[in-house]
């Protein structure tokens, strides 16, 4: 009687030396050496476009980081100011706004360097003999040199750019030997100036951290407590469906949107202040909230659920096992992901613009209630401006945004890093 089961026939060893298998084999690893190229190739020109970018803003901005200074011999009392050292003490901003010091400073530079003297020096050089008389008003008794900033065509004409006259301008005081280049406080300690020599980002800086401010103070605790929510108490039905796809619908949400919103509802219904930081920070924080909501939900989901069973199993209520023991342990990616969402808020410039904060505003901002400007939109109206000396402006504050950029970003690793727990 024969077995019906039919046998299977005997395994033959694999023959990895027959030509054909060979040639399988070179195929296989020459197609990974080619994916492992091609992807060492995006790297390298990811950097490549990573390093241009980063060389071209500095070799640009660097020199919106130092200033040109001309050496302008002032004979105070060739000039006649109507001023003495007693009045200038009394009340100096009140004698000093009733003279002309930028007739005054023209003509000493003219009496310096000739006619093209008054071409030399800034629009604004004679605020530098304004300081120099209020902080020492016995000054007005004697021949004094002062540093002035140099017009933006003298500045520009020392890296061989500007006009032939001011070229023509510059390579007379550098035989004179009067030009001076060092650092620029003013401009990390100034505000926005119609002369690029006087131009500065502190008013911009400020008024980006105070709408950085509002916008955590609103975006950050209303962010964390609906994910928490959603996440550990919102039952499943079709309402909480609806809202979890309208919170990741605003996420992807073009920035503009909120910008229209926020000029919609705070500026048109309630009347709120235009271009402050209030307002601003009030539609970045609706932009990053839904960001900061998928965040702290992908935070708490995280968390294994053998910590609430442990937590409920030793006693713990269920608002105790969110707020002690979930909540700490799902912290670092919360963090995280609120500031990866404020460092996007921080970049933003349409929103900003639709409020209005693109203003000309020559001062700080005290509160935020104040005027104010951003970086990004300083930056924007900078760019836009016809005066080539601020090109080098425009380059240095996009430096000091990439390095507060880098800052928060390298905020958030640090939070992750010591915070994380790993399971």
């Amino acid at each position: 009687m024969t077995d019906p089961t039919p046998k299977t026939p005997a395994r033959v060893p694999t023959n990895w030396r027959d030509p054909a298998m060979t040639r399988r084999l070179k195929r296989r690893y020459g197609a990974e050496s080619r994916f492992r190229l091609v992807g060492l190739s995006a790297v390298l020109l990811s950097a490549g476009f990573l390093a241009y970018l980063i060389i071209t803003m500095a070799w640009n901005g660097i020199g919106g980081f130092s200033r040109t200074e001309v050496s302008v011999p002032v004979d105070f009392p060739a000039l006649a100011l109507p001023l003495t050292p007693a009045s200038v003490k009394a009340d100096p901003d009140h004698v000093l706004a009733g003279v002309d010091l930028e007739q005054a400073t023209a003509r000493a530079a003219e009496t310096a360097f000739g006619k093209s003297g008054p071409l030399a020096i800034s629009e604004n050089g004679w605020l530098t003999v304004r300081n120099a008389i209020k902080a020492d008003p016995s000054i007005l008794t004697r021949k004094e040199t002062l540093s002035i900033p140099a017009a933006a065509g003298v500045a520009l004409a020392q890296k061989g750019e500007g006009d032939p006259k001011s070229r023509a301008i510059y390579a007379e005081l550098d035989r004179q030997g009067v030009l001076t280049h060092s650092f620029n406080p003013s401009f990390l300690t100034g505000s926005d100036a119609t002369d690029p020599t006087q131009a500065g980002i502190w008013g911009a800086f400020k008024g980006s951290l105070l709408t950085m401010l509002v916008t955590l103070m609103l975006a950050f605790p209303v962010g964390v407590l609906s994910a928490i929510y959603l996440e550990e108490y919102a039952p499943r039905n079709r309402w909480t469906d609806l809202i979890e796809v309208s919170i990741n619908n605003l996420a992807a949400v073009p920035s503009i949107i909120f910008g229209l919103l926020g000029l919609a509802v705070f500026l048109n219904t309630f009347n709120m202040p235009r271009s402050a930081p209030l307002v601003g920070g009030l539609t970045l924080a609706l932009m990053t909230m839904p960001v900061i909501v998928i965040a702290g939900r992908n935070a708490i989901k995280a968390v294994p659920p053998s910590i609430r069973d442990a937590a409920l199993g030793v006693g713990a209520s269920p608002i105790q096992v969110v707020f002690h023991h979930v909540l700490p342990l799902a912290l670092p990616g919360i963090l995280t992901g609120t500031i990866i969402g404020m460092a996007r808020a921080l970049g933003e410039t349409a929103p900003l613009l639709m409020i209005g904060m693109r203003a000309f505003v020559a001062t700080p901002p005290e509160g935020i209630t104040d005027p104010s400007s951003v970086l990004p939109v300083q930056i924007f109206l900078w760019s836009d401006e016809i005066s080539r000396g601020f090109i080098e402006k425009t380059s240095a504050a996009i430096i000091v945004l990439l390095v507060f950029l880098l800052a928060m970003n390298g905020l958030a690793i640090y939070l992750r890093n010591k915070f994380e727990t790993r399971w």
